[in-house]
């Protein structure tokens, strides 16, 4: 199927309901996380900029939105969701590709995290460069948190004081990513010169 994956601008605003139906759907049928969200707030997503859109022939295929915690320094990609057609295409994994890209232009030093039941999207996930991390790691802004509120397992996440739920967290840190490329960089270029001296001798 032919799919144009965008960010979301006020074209797309008509969308939003059917945006929201989907994520109810969604999380009805595997009975555990996306936190409900509101045509009303999806819209405001769009407003700003801070959200990425499948469609194809003006139909929705699929979406996903930014959110940002403790003044910028965390950022999530959330609600990915894909329509039932589209499903079993890649499309996930494109649209999670283009949020991840947009996030990073937008908040460029801002650790980038998730909350997922999930193994499709923890798949996507890793080969962006995430890692799974304890939800202490995760943002403390409370009003993330309430967030899980409208999931029907809010009350694992309360009653272990947020250690853990069903979901698990993943973290991208473009810090401990920027040294660890640094560090392969510096491997490379050893072993370039091993090989190099190598062939002096032969």
């Amino acid at each position: 199927m032919d799919v144009e994956i965008s960010i979301a601008d006020e074209t797309h605003l008509k969308f939003a309901e059917q945006i929201s139906v989907l994520m109810a759907e969604a999380a009805k049928a595997r009975g555990t996380g996306i936190a409900e969200r509101t045509p009303d707030y999806l819209k405001q997503k769009i407003h700003q900029g801070k959200a990425v859109i499948a469609t194809s022939k003006d139909s929705l295929a699929g979406f996903c939105y930014i959110e940002s915690w403790g003044h910028d320094q965390y950022v999530a990609n959330s609600g990915l969701i894909v329509h039932p057609d589209f499903r079993r295409t890649g499309l996930a994994k494109k649209i999670k590709s283009k949020i991840f890209e947009l996030s990073k232009q937008k908040y460029p030093h801002a650790k980038i995290f998730g909350i997922t039941t999930s193994l499709a999207v923890m798949k996507i996930n890793s080969e962006l460069g995430y890692k799974p991390v304890t939800f202490s790691e995760l943002t403390g802004d409370e009003s993330f948190w309430q967030g899980c509120q409208s999931c029907q397992n809010y009350d694992i996440l309360t009653r272990t004081k947020r250690s853990h739920c069903l979901c698990t967290g993943m973290l991208y840190d473009p810090e401990k990513e920027k040294q660890a490329n640094g560090k392969n960089k510096r491997w490379e270029r050893f072993k370039n010169f091993l090989k190099g001296n190598a062939q002096k001798k032969i």
